[in-house]
Protein backbone atom coordinates (compact mmCIF):
# COMPACT_ATOMS: atom_id res chain seq x y z
CA UNK A 1 0.00 0.00 0.00
CA UNK A 2 1.44 3.34 -1.00
CA UNK A 3 2.30 5.53 1.65
CA UNK A 4 0.52 9.20 0.99
CA UNK A 5 1.25 11.65 4.05
CA UNK A 6 3.80 11.46 6.71
CA UNK A 7 1.50 10.61 9.10
CA UNK A 8 1.23 7.18 8.05
CA UNK A 9 5.14 6.38 8.82
CA UNK A 10 3.91 7.22 12.86
CA UNK A 11 1.91 3.39 12.95
CA UNK A 12 4.13 2.08 10.58
CA UNK A 13 7.03 2.73 13.11
CA UNK A 14 4.99 1.56 15.82
CA UNK A 15 4.42 -1.53 14.40
CA UNK A 16 8.33 -2.27 13.59
CA UNK A 17 9.86 -1.00 16.75
CA UNK A 18 10.55 -2.31 20.17
CA UNK A 19 7.78 -0.22 22.55
CA UNK A 20 10.80 1.21 24.76
CA UNK A 21 12.11 2.79 21.50
CA UNK A 22 9.07 3.75 19.74
CA UNK A 23 7.61 5.14 23.34
CA UNK A 24 11.16 6.95 23.60
CA UNK A 25 10.41 9.21 20.24
CA UNK A 26 6.80 9.35 20.15
CA UNK A 27 6.11 10.86 23.92
CA UNK A 28 5.82 14.28 25.33
CA UNK A 29 6.28 15.12 28.80
CA UNK A 30 3.68 14.65 31.98
CA UNK A 31 0.00 15.18 30.28
CA UNK A 32 1.34 15.60 26.81
CA UNK A 33 -1.28 17.88 26.53
CA UNK A 34 1.40 20.53 24.51
CA UNK A 35 2.20 17.07 22.27
CA UNK A 36 -1.26 17.01 21.54
CA UNK A 37 -2.02 20.90 21.08
CA UNK A 38 1.82 21.24 18.67
CA UNK A 39 -0.20 19.65 15.88
CA UNK A 40 -4.02 20.52 17.35
CA UNK A 41 -2.63 24.47 16.95
CA UNK A 42 -2.20 24.32 12.90
CA UNK A 43 -6.05 22.92 12.54
CA UNK A 44 -7.11 26.01 13.60
CA UNK A 45 -5.26 28.36 11.38
CA UNK A 46 -7.17 28.67 7.83
CA UNK A 47 -6.20 29.75 4.88
CA UNK A 48 -7.31 33.06 2.57
CA UNK A 49 -6.11 31.97 -0.80
CA UNK A 50 -5.64 34.50 -3.35
CA UNK A 51 -6.73 32.91 -7.71
CA UNK A 52 -6.61 34.87 -10.56
CA UNK A 53 -2.97 34.87 -10.36
CA UNK A 54 -0.50 32.22 -12.64
CA UNK A 55 0.89 29.54 -10.59
CA UNK A 56 2.77 27.69 -13.14
CA UNK A 57 6.51 28.39 -11.86
CA UNK A 58 6.92 28.50 -7.98
CA UNK A 59 10.10 28.42 -6.45
CA UNK A 60 10.18 27.44 -2.97
CA UNK A 61 14.51 27.92 -2.50
CA UNK A 62 15.65 30.14 -0.26
CA UNK A 63 18.77 30.62 1.82
CA UNK A 64 19.45 29.80 5.54
CA UNK A 65 22.43 31.63 7.16
CA UNK A 66 23.68 32.05 3.77
CA UNK A 67 23.00 28.63 2.48
CA UNK A 68 21.03 28.25 -0.49
CA UNK A 69 18.46 25.11 0.27
CA UNK A 70 15.43 23.71 -2.26
CA UNK A 71 13.10 24.05 -0.13
CA UNK A 72 12.61 26.08 3.62
CA UNK A 73 12.09 22.75 5.34
CA UNK A 74 14.94 21.21 7.21
CA UNK A 75 15.57 18.24 9.52
CA UNK A 76 15.66 18.92 13.39
CA UNK A 77 18.15 17.11 15.81
CA UNK A 78 16.48 13.95 17.18
CA UNK A 79 18.92 11.78 19.28
CA UNK A 80 19.59 7.80 19.01
CA UNK A 81 18.70 7.33 15.41
CA UNK A 82 20.29 4.00 15.09
CA UNK A 83 17.83 2.59 17.80
CA UNK A 84 15.06 3.26 14.35
CA UNK A 85 17.62 2.10 11.84
CA UNK A 86 20.95 0.47 11.72
CA UNK A 87 22.34 3.14 9.45
CA UNK A 88 20.76 5.81 11.49
CA UNK A 89 22.19 9.09 11.02
CA UNK A 90 23.75 8.05 8.02
CA UNK A 91 20.84 7.69 6.01
CA UNK A 92 18.83 10.64 7.30
CA UNK A 93 22.14 12.59 6.28
CA UNK A 94 21.85 10.92 2.67
CA UNK A 95 18.57 11.98 2.46
CA UNK A 96 18.46 15.55 3.56
CA UNK A 97 21.53 16.17 1.30
CA UNK A 98 19.14 14.18 -1.96
CA UNK A 99 16.38 16.74 -1.25
CA UNK A 100 19.08 19.70 -1.09
CA UNK A 101 18.34 20.31 2.61
CA UNK A 102 19.72 20.88 5.78
CA UNK A 103 20.33 18.08 8.88
CA UNK A 104 20.45 18.95 12.29
CA UNK A 105 22.85 16.25 14.09
CA UNK A 106 22.05 16.03 17.51
CA UNK A 107 24.84 16.59 20.07
CA UNK A 108 23.40 12.68 21.46
CA UNK A 109 23.69 10.90 18.03
CA UNK A 110 24.42 7.13 17.99
CA UNK A 111 27.15 8.69 14.98
CA UNK A 112 29.96 10.77 15.27
CA UNK A 113 30.34 14.21 13.42
CA UNK A 114 32.44 12.92 11.33
CA UNK A 115 30.60 9.55 10.48
CA UNK A 116 27.98 12.05 9.26
CA UNK A 117 30.44 13.85 6.91
CA UNK A 118 31.68 11.18 5.55
CA UNK A 119 28.69 10.53 4.21
CA UNK A 120 29.50 13.12 1.37
CA UNK A 121 28.62 17.04 0.24
CA UNK A 122 25.64 18.56 2.40
CA UNK A 123 24.92 21.43 4.37
CA UNK A 124 24.93 20.63 8.05
CA UNK A 125 24.31 21.96 11.86
CA UNK A 126 25.44 20.55 15.19
CA UNK A 127 22.89 20.79 17.83
CA UNK A 128 24.43 21.76 21.23
CA UNK A 129 23.62 21.24 24.72
CA UNK A 130 25.80 23.15 27.53
CA UNK A 131 27.61 20.59 30.06
CA UNK A 132 29.00 21.99 33.38
CA UNK A 133 32.55 20.94 31.70
CA UNK A 134 33.10 23.83 29.46
CA UNK A 135 35.81 21.72 28.02
CA UNK A 136 33.22 19.08 26.61
CA UNK A 137 31.76 21.70 25.01
CA UNK A 138 34.77 23.09 23.00
CA UNK A 139 35.63 20.03 22.03
CA UNK A 140 32.39 18.93 20.88
CA UNK A 141 32.80 22.63 18.88
CA UNK A 142 36.27 22.16 17.56
CA UNK A 143 35.27 18.16 16.39
CA UNK A 144 31.79 19.66 14.57
CA UNK A 145 33.56 22.51 13.17
CA UNK A 146 36.73 20.32 11.67
CA UNK A 147 33.65 18.09 10.16
CA UNK A 148 32.51 21.41 7.95
CA UNK A 149 29.44 21.67 10.18
CA UNK A 150 27.76 25.14 9.16
CA UNK A 151 26.45 26.56 12.48
CA UNK A 152 25.36 25.37 16.02
CA UNK A 153 21.72 25.12 17.26
CA UNK A 154 22.22 25.75 21.09
CA UNK A 155 19.34 23.97 22.71
CA UNK A 156 18.21 26.36 25.86
CA UNK A 157 15.39 24.71 27.08
CA UNK A 158 16.90 21.98 29.03
CA UNK A 159 18.26 23.06 32.54
CA UNK A 160 16.64 19.56 33.19
CA UNK A 161 15.13 17.07 31.56
CA UNK A 162 11.54 17.04 31.10
CA UNK A 163 9.34 14.43 32.79
CA UNK A 164 8.92 11.56 30.55
CA UNK A 165 6.46 9.01 32.03
CA UNK A 166 6.79 6.67 29.18
CA UNK A 167 10.20 6.42 29.70
CA UNK A 168 10.09 6.27 33.06
CA UNK A 169 7.70 3.06 32.99
CA UNK A 170 9.97 1.45 30.35
CA UNK A 171 12.67 2.32 32.52
CA UNK A 172 14.50 3.74 28.87
CA UNK A 173 18.31 3.09 28.29
CA UNK A 174 20.06 3.34 25.30
CA UNK A 175 20.55 -0.34 23.49
CA UNK A 176 23.53 -2.33 24.63
CA UNK A 177 24.86 -2.14 21.37
CA UNK A 178 24.74 1.62 20.50
CA UNK A 179 26.84 4.46 21.80
CA UNK A 180 26.57 8.48 22.06
CA UNK A 181 29.31 8.45 19.65
CA UNK A 182 29.98 12.63 20.11
CA UNK A 183 31.32 11.46 23.48
CA UNK A 184 33.35 8.44 23.02
CA UNK A 185 36.33 9.07 25.26
CA UNK A 186 34.72 12.19 27.03
CA UNK A 187 34.07 11.86 30.85
CA UNK A 188 30.55 12.99 31.39
CA UNK A 189 29.34 11.18 34.33
CA UNK A 190 25.57 10.31 34.29
CA UNK A 191 24.57 11.80 30.95
CA UNK A 192 21.32 13.52 32.57
CA UNK A 193 22.88 15.12 35.47
CA UNK A 194 25.13 16.79 32.75
CA UNK A 195 23.09 19.45 31.93
CA UNK A 196 23.77 22.80 33.47
CA UNK A 197 21.17 23.90 35.18
CA UNK A 198 22.77 27.44 35.16
CA UNK A 199 22.49 27.74 31.15
CA UNK A 200 22.88 32.04 31.20
CA UNK A 201 23.21 34.73 28.65
CA UNK A 202 27.03 34.32 29.48
CA UNK A 203 27.03 31.09 27.83
CA UNK A 204 26.29 32.49 24.46
CA UNK A 205 28.58 34.78 24.72
CA UNK A 206 31.07 32.48 25.67
CA UNK A 207 30.19 30.01 22.90
CA UNK A 208 31.18 32.86 20.40
CA UNK A 209 34.42 33.34 22.04
CA UNK A 210 35.47 29.80 20.99
CA UNK A 211 34.04 29.31 17.29
CA UNK A 212 32.78 31.34 14.43
CA UNK A 213 30.24 29.57 13.63
CA UNK A 214 26.78 31.27 13.77
CA UNK A 215 24.33 30.21 16.76
CA UNK A 216 21.10 29.27 16.55
CA UNK A 217 19.09 29.86 19.99
CA UNK A 218 16.58 26.83 19.99
CA UNK A 219 13.85 26.75 22.64
CA UNK A 220 12.43 30.30 22.27
CA UNK A 221 8.84 30.66 22.74
CA UNK A 222 8.51 34.14 24.59
CA UNK A 223 9.20 37.65 23.28
CA UNK A 224 11.15 38.52 26.19
CA UNK A 225 14.08 35.49 25.73
CA UNK A 226 13.76 36.67 21.84
CA UNK A 227 14.76 39.94 22.57
CA UNK A 228 17.39 38.30 24.94
CA UNK A 229 19.01 36.33 22.29
CA UNK A 230 19.11 38.96 19.85
CA UNK A 231 21.11 41.48 22.33
CA UNK A 232 23.72 38.58 23.08
CA UNK A 233 24.66 38.07 19.40
CA UNK A 234 22.56 34.71 18.34
CA UNK A 235 22.33 34.24 14.72
CA UNK A 236 18.98 33.34 14.86
CA UNK A 237 16.00 31.82 16.91
CA UNK A 238 14.46 28.43 16.47
CA UNK A 239 10.61 28.25 17.97
CA UNK A 240 10.76 25.24 20.25
CA UNK A 241 9.27 23.62 23.38
CA UNK A 242 11.54 20.10 22.20
CA UNK A 243 8.93 18.60 20.52
CA UNK A 244 6.55 19.01 23.91
CA UNK A 245 9.29 16.73 26.20
CA UNK A 246 9.86 19.41 28.07
CA UNK A 247 7.50 21.98 30.08
CA UNK A 248 4.53 20.47 29.28
CA UNK A 249 0.95 23.32 28.84
CA UNK A 250 3.61 25.69 27.09
CA UNK A 251 1.70 26.24 23.70
CA UNK A 252 2.02 25.16 20.77
CA UNK A 253 5.20 26.16 18.73
CA UNK A 254 2.64 27.70 16.15
CA UNK A 255 0.82 29.67 18.62
CA UNK A 256 4.19 31.05 20.00
CA UNK A 257 5.82 32.23 16.82
CA UNK A 258 4.20 35.28 16.02
CA UNK A 259 5.15 36.89 19.09
CA UNK A 260 8.79 35.95 18.86
CA UNK A 261 8.24 36.81 15.17
CA UNK A 262 7.75 40.22 16.17
CA UNK A 263 9.94 41.18 18.93
CA UNK A 264 12.95 39.84 16.87
CA UNK A 265 12.13 42.97 14.36
CA UNK A 266 13.82 41.01 11.68
CA UNK A 267 16.96 41.34 12.85
CA UNK A 268 17.51 38.07 12.59
CA UNK A 269 15.67 34.78 11.30
CA UNK A 270 13.23 32.57 13.26
CA UNK A 271 12.81 29.21 12.52
CA UNK A 272 9.87 26.98 13.82
CA UNK A 273 9.82 23.00 14.89
CA UNK A 274 7.16 20.98 16.59
CA UNK A 275 4.10 19.44 15.27
CA UNK A 276 5.45 20.32 11.51
CA UNK A 277 3.36 17.06 9.61
CA UNK A 278 1.61 19.04 6.30
CA UNK A 279 3.16 21.46 3.73
CA UNK A 280 0.29 23.06 4.82
CA UNK A 281 1.75 23.81 7.96
CA UNK A 282 4.65 25.06 6.67
CA UNK A 283 3.04 27.89 4.58
CA UNK A 284 0.97 28.92 7.74
CA UNK A 285 4.27 28.90 9.84
CA UNK A 286 5.82 31.08 6.52
CA UNK A 287 2.69 33.30 7.21
CA UNK A 288 3.37 34.29 10.81
CA UNK A 289 6.79 35.27 10.02
CA UNK A 290 8.93 32.11 10.02
CA UNK A 291 11.89 31.91 7.78
CA UNK A 292 11.74 27.88 7.85
CA UNK A 293 10.97 25.35 9.73
CA UNK A 294 12.39 22.17 10.81
CA UNK A 295 10.87 18.48 11.18
CA UNK A 296 11.97 15.79 13.70
CA UNK A 297 9.47 12.87 14.57
CA UNK A 298 8.38 12.14 10.78
CA UNK A 299 12.66 11.92 10.31
CA UNK A 300 12.60 9.36 12.77
CA UNK A 301 9.38 7.37 12.37
CA UNK A 302 10.23 7.15 7.99
CA UNK A 303 13.77 6.42 9.20
CA UNK A 304 12.50 3.07 11.20
CA UNK A 305 9.85 2.57 8.47
CA UNK A 306 12.05 2.42 5.44
CA UNK A 307 15.82 3.72 6.16
CA UNK A 308 17.11 6.07 3.77
CA UNK A 309 14.25 6.09 1.68
CA UNK A 310 11.35 6.86 3.96
CA UNK A 311 13.26 10.19 5.14
CA UNK A 312 13.54 10.53 1.30
CA UNK A 313 9.99 9.85 0.96
CA UNK A 314 8.78 12.44 3.79
CA UNK A 315 11.00 15.22 2.47
CA UNK A 316 9.66 14.49 -1.17
CA UNK A 317 6.23 14.51 0.01
CA UNK A 318 6.28 17.87 2.36
CA UNK A 319 7.94 19.73 -0.64
CA UNK A 320 5.29 18.45 -3.10
CA UNK A 321 2.08 19.36 -0.28
CA UNK A 322 4.26 22.52 0.36
CA UNK A 323 4.38 23.69 -3.51
CA UNK A 324 0.08 22.85 -4.09
CA UNK A 325 -0.33 24.86 -0.93
CA UNK A 326 1.49 27.77 -2.68
CA UNK A 327 -0.01 27.13 -5.83
CA UNK A 328 -3.35 27.14 -4.26
CA UNK A 329 -2.92 30.44 -2.42
CA UNK A 330 -1.65 32.23 -5.62
CA UNK A 331 2.38 32.10 -4.13
CA UNK A 332 4.89 31.68 -6.30
CA UNK A 333 8.06 32.50 -4.00
CA UNK A 334 8.37 32.37 -0.79
CA UNK A 335 8.49 36.50 0.26
CA UNK A 336 4.90 36.30 -1.67
CA UNK A 337 3.69 34.43 1.48
CA UNK A 338 2.59 36.80 3.64
CA UNK A 339 -0.01 37.14 6.96
CA UNK A 340 -2.92 38.04 5.29
CA UNK A 341 -2.53 34.70 3.65
CA UNK A 342 -4.15 32.57 6.49
CA UNK A 343 -6.50 33.83 9.61
CA UNK A 344 -6.34 32.92 13.28
CA UNK A 345 -8.67 32.56 15.93
CA UNK A 346 -6.45 35.68 17.38
CA UNK A 347 -7.38 37.93 14.44
CA UNK A 348 -9.28 40.96 14.31
CA UNK A 349 -13.17 40.15 14.59
CA UNK A 350 -13.62 41.23 11.48
CA UNK A 351 -12.04 38.35 9.76
CA UNK A 352 -12.70 35.88 11.82
CA UNK A 353 -16.73 36.64 11.25
CA UNK A 354 -15.49 35.23 7.90
CA UNK A 355 -14.46 32.38 9.56
CA UNK A 356 -17.01 29.05 11.00
CA UNK A 357 -16.44 28.73 14.68
CA UNK A 358 -13.90 26.71 15.45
Amino acid sequence: MEITNVNEYEAIAKQKLPKMVYDYYASGAEDQWTLAENRNAFSRILFRPRILIDVTNIDMSTTVLGFKISMPIMLAPTAMQKMAHPEGEYATARAASAAGTIMTLSSWATSSVEEVASTGPGIRFFQLYVYKDRNVVAQLVKRAERAGFKAIALTVDTPRLGRREADIKNRFVLPPYLTLKNFEGLDLGKMDQANDSGLASYDLKWLQTITSLPILVKGVITAEDARLAVQYGAAGIIVSNHGARQLDYVPATIMALEEVVKAAQGRIPVFLDGGVRRGTDVFKALALGAAGVFIGRPVVFSLAADGEAGVRKVLQMMREEFELAMALSGCRSLSEIQRNHIFTDWDAPHTSRLAPRL
